[in-house]
């Protein structure tokens, strides 16, 4: 058994998504086109972020930067510190590259071609094929993971993730329409999301139920298959939350690459996969002062490993000089009631929050 390829998939996909579309700040009405500055935002923001994560900062973006062109004029810091929170910050910068391109090089509108899209900063594969649908009904057929899990069901692949992905797109773009290719594909992401889900899928409320092979031989709990990733490895390290008496933090900015690349932190050893490193921790401490060991740890999970960090906390002195091993030009004290106004990734707001405990 087979989904039909006369169109009923996506006649019937289509009607659905008509009466049970989304209501999401980045989609235009019915018939009216698309912005494509939102949609590309839209579109950056999602990638491995859920919708109810990215909808508060898409919302404060575009009050903020209303068009591609005031984003390729804002300041990169001001953009770091909007996406604060939002994780995968390289997306943050590859969006102020990206608009900054798009202003000189394309005269502020995005190419509608998946090939031009392709050369901007930040816009992968799935991305420009996303735009290309979305933004310009262009027959492009984006696949995320609702995507992949929607035709993994539909066509019966039983074959693990992630090497069923090829096959996958191919399916996936057998289905696309000529016609509403936009509307198409977020009522894939809109069917992935909030009827074929992971788990304990809807199949009763399915537009797609009647042609789903996985559904008709019971195998919707086990479709998509996924490869067993292992355990993440963990980094150890220790981070140094130094308070002057005037109630400033010192803050560090990140190195330029790598990761949280730019980013205020609180300084940090480096993060190593041998936890006896912290046992000589102290001697990269940025200030000279009696630091006090805060109890418990702080953990956050990058996506290639965890980490689990030791705070040390310490009140010093107005004059007290930095160390070497803090690399001053790169340091500065922050007043605690400015912290929200930094670009200080999650990772480095816990530890601050960690490290104030008991005081």
């Amino acid at each position: 058994m087979q989904p039909d390829q006369d169109g009923d998939v996506a006649a019937a996909l289509l009607g659905w998504y008509d009466t049970e579309r989304r209501d999401l700040p980045w989609r235009t009405p019915p018939g009216i086109r698309p912005d494509p500055y939102r949609v590309w935002l839209s579109e950056i923001m999602l990638q491995q972020t859920t919708v109810k994560a990215v909808i508060g900062y898409f919302e404060k973006f575009v009050s903020r930067w209303p068009t591609v062109e005031a984003l390729a004029a804002a300041d990169l810091d001001e953009v770091l510190s909007a996406w604060a929170g939002l994780g995968y910050y390289t997306r943050a910068r590859n969006l102020h590259r990206c608009a900054r391109k798009v202003v000189e090089q394309y005269g502020g509108q995005f190419p509608r071609s998946e090939v031009e899209l392709l050369k901007l900063p930040g816009i992968g594969p799935y991305t420009a094929a996303a735009i290309a649908a979305i933004a310009f009904d262009e027959q492009a057929t984006p696949v995320d993971g609702n995507v992949e899990r929607v035709v993994a069901r539909l066509f019966g692949v039983q074959e693990p993730l992630p090497a069923a992905k090829p096959t996958l797109r191919h399916l996936a773009a057998k289905l696309t329409p000529a016609r509403r290719s936009g509307d198409f594909a977020q009522a894939m992401m809109d069917l992935g999301a909030t009827v074929c889900t992971p788990r304990r899928p809807s199949c009763l409320m399915c537009p797609l139920s009647r042609h789903c092979v996985a559904q008709a031989n019971g195998l919707q709990a086990v479709i998509p298959a996924k490869v067993d990733k292992g355990e993440r490895p963990i980094r150890f390290g220790v981070a140094f939350l130094a308070l002057r008496e005037d109630g400033c933090v010192l803050l560090r900015r990140r190195p330029d690459t790598g990761l949280l690349a730019r980013m205020m932190e609180v300084p940090t050893t480096e993060w190593l996969e041998n936890p006896r490193v912290l046992a000589e921790a102290l001697r990269a401490a940025p200030v000279r002062a009696d630091w006090w060991q805060v109890p418990g740890q702080v953990v956050h999970t990058f996506t290639h490993f965890r980490l689990e960090l030791i705070v040390y906390r310490a009140v010093v002195p107005i004059e007290s000089p930095l160390t070497f091993w803090a690399d001053p030009s790169r340091c500065q004290w922050i007043p605690r009631r400015e912290l929200h106004r930094k670009a200080l990734p999650s990772l480095m707001r816990k530890v601050i929050t960690h490290g104030l405990r008991e005081m």
